[in-house]
């Protein structure tokens, strides 16, 4: 038993492990924030334009009321909506950290300072050019 809890100490404290459970518990709190934005900003006016429809209420029952299914496609789309604003701002921070963590190309290296001999033989060659 004192085996398995080490195993799973090791297993918990590894550094994906808890990098994973700090963004889970981010992206909870960025999708109340998505949420709010599509409820509280975005859907009344989409509902403005489209007539001031709300889109949560909207449902289609199918058989009799009683017994029929309700199927409410209003927060299909509203969840929709709410994943497509999710999915585009994790492509947005994506494309950004790739941005940063791309390599700059290193700088070519200067080239060498000629030897005295090969200093000596370019003098040489100068001057026989001038005769």
């Amino acid at each position: 038993m004192a085996n398995f809890i080490k195993e799973f100490k090791d297993f918990a404290m590894r550094g994906n492990v808890m990098d994973m459970a700090v963004g889970v518990i981010i992206g909870g709190a960025f999708g109340k924030i998505v949420s709010s934005l599509v409820d509280d900003v975005l859907m009344p006016l989409v509902g403005m334009v489209t007539g001031n429809v709300d889109f949560t209420n909207l449902s289609l029952t199918i058989g009799d009321k009683e017994g029929g299914a309700v199927l409410n496609y209003g927060n299909f789309i509203q969840n929709t909506i709410d994943f497509l604003i999710v999915a585009f701002c994790i492509f947005l921070i994506i494309k950004a950290i790739n941005k940063l963590n791309k390599k700059e190309e290193p700088a070519p290296a200067p080239a060498p300072e000629p030897s005295a001999e090969e200093k000596l033989l370019t003098e040489i060659r100068d001057l026989l050019a001038k005769k």
